[in-house]
């Protein structure tokens, strides 16, 4: 058995076992008991490339999906980490550690907050108790940006590198503990006079489920996902990220360090290129196209017939994150693995002639915002591709009668 385990597929077969043995039932608590017998340390990079050849090979994403926590804790502290690249500060990564202390930091205030509610409250202080206990959860809800500079930046490096199914797992572990923060906060938020019994049962059903998924996650980065991605990308990518990461902002950190790669060739951006695009009904520059495309009140992503992310608009009022690292990425990949079998239904639909247009609208952040996809064909009929327009249609909704007069908003 040492045989097995101490050589890199040896070690990976056993893994797949393993965690093909939570899907058909076994008991995590076995499972887990005999990986830490067997798997005194592996390397960090096995356990994604596991997660990969099991999707490859048919395992549902959802199901990795649902093992993930199984299995990540069973190897919680039994990854080996000693290959790890150093990075300097100011790194992406070096970014993502740190935020991961500040996050680590209010889940250690809340805990304590937590254990308070073991102990009888004197009715003067419940007010105050509440309050720091809501502050703190909103201060968690800052991760959602680093979550999304993972999803939107991150990731699609990854894929680059044919790294796909582990960043659809992880994706998904974001989505669910989005929705416990969601749930935690609104059941802060409810009426009702505060009792200790009443805290304490807020805090086991729901408090208590989101921050552990918190420092779940930061487990799952730190030991698995972002020792993977130093040996997977090169100085090149991590700048492109870098130089990126503002449009989508930080986590309870603002870096104050530059980092300037060495041997990076940087490439500064350019504006529209010189030239002259014709069409049927006029003609425009460069220039000007790319003015009026950026000043329409809507969000434009063109995909491409072959489901390739071709153009964004990049207008002042941005709705959805887009980043330049998202040129040339499929399109299913940019969205969360929960609604992925929606945009394929779209794009079959489109794509067969079945549907020209799918409107959806949502509430989002106390916006009403409407998002439509169009079928584009030329003037054969033949499918060019998809384009997503969304817009904010909140003050819109609020007009009535007329407006005849000049008025400047």
């Amino acid at each position: 058995m040492s045989e097995l385990i101490n050589n890199s597929q040896g070690r990976k077969d056993l893994l797949k076992h393993m965690i093909l043995q939570l899907h058909e039932g076994v008991a995590p608590e076995a499972v887990r008991a005999r990986m830490i017998e067997l798997l005194t340390k592996i390397p960090y990079g096995e356990v994604v490339e596991v997660e990969q050849e099991l999707i490859s090979e048919g395992l549902p994403e959802s199901e990795v999906l649902r093992l993930c926590d199984i299995h990540s804790q069973a190897l919680e502290g039994h990854i080996d980490l000693s290959g790890m690249k150093i990075v300097a500060p100011g790194h992406p990564v070096d970014t993502f550690r740190r935020e991961n202390r500040e996050l680590e930091n209010v889940v250690k205030e809340l805990h304590k907050l937590f254990s308070q509610a073991e102990t009888e409250l004197p009715v003067s202080a419940s007010e105050k108790y509440l309050n720091t206990v809501k502050e703190l959860f909103n201060k968690l809800m800052d991760v959602e940006k680093h979550y999304r500079r993972k999803e939107n930046l991150l990731f699609p490096f990854l894929e680059k590198y044919g790294i796909t199914g582990p960043p659809k797992v992880m994706w998904g572990k974001h989505d669910e503990t989005r929705d416990l923060l969601k749930n935690a906060n609104n059941v802060l938020n409810m009426p009702g006079q505060f009792t200790r019994e009443m805290m304490q049962m807020k805090v086991e059903l729901h408090l208590n489920p989101a921050v552990k998924a918190i420092t779940d996650m930061i487990m799952k980065e730190e030991e698995i996902l972002l020792p993977m991605t130093l040996d997977k990308l090169t100085e090149t990518d991590w700048y492109e990220i870098y130089r990126q990461t503002n449009e989508i902002g930080y986590c309870l950190y603002d870096p104050t360090i530059t980092w300037n790669p060495q041997g990076v060739e940087i490439i500064e951006e350019t504006s529209a290129r010189e030239g002259s695009v014709s069409l049927p009904s006029g003609k425009f520059t460069s220039e000007e196209l790319l003015a009026i495309l950026n000043t329409l009140p809507v969000d434009l992503t063109f995909v491409d017939c072959n489901d390739k992310v071709k153009y964004f608009s990049q207008g002042k009022e941005r709705i959805f994150d887009r980043n330049r690292a998202i040129l040339g990425r499929d399109v299913r990949m940019c969205h969360p693995p929960s609604s992925v079998h929606i945009v394929d239904q779209i794009i079959s639909d489109f794509r067969n002639g079945k549907a020209d247009s799918a409107p959806f609208w949502i509430q989002m952040g106390g916006k009403f915002i409407h998002i439509e996809y169009f079928a584009l064909r030329n003037e054969k009929g033949e499918y060019l591709g998809t384009l997503e327009m969304s817009q904010d249609l909140t003050e819109k909704r609020k007009i009535s009668g007329d407006q005849r007069l000049l008025s400047y908003r």
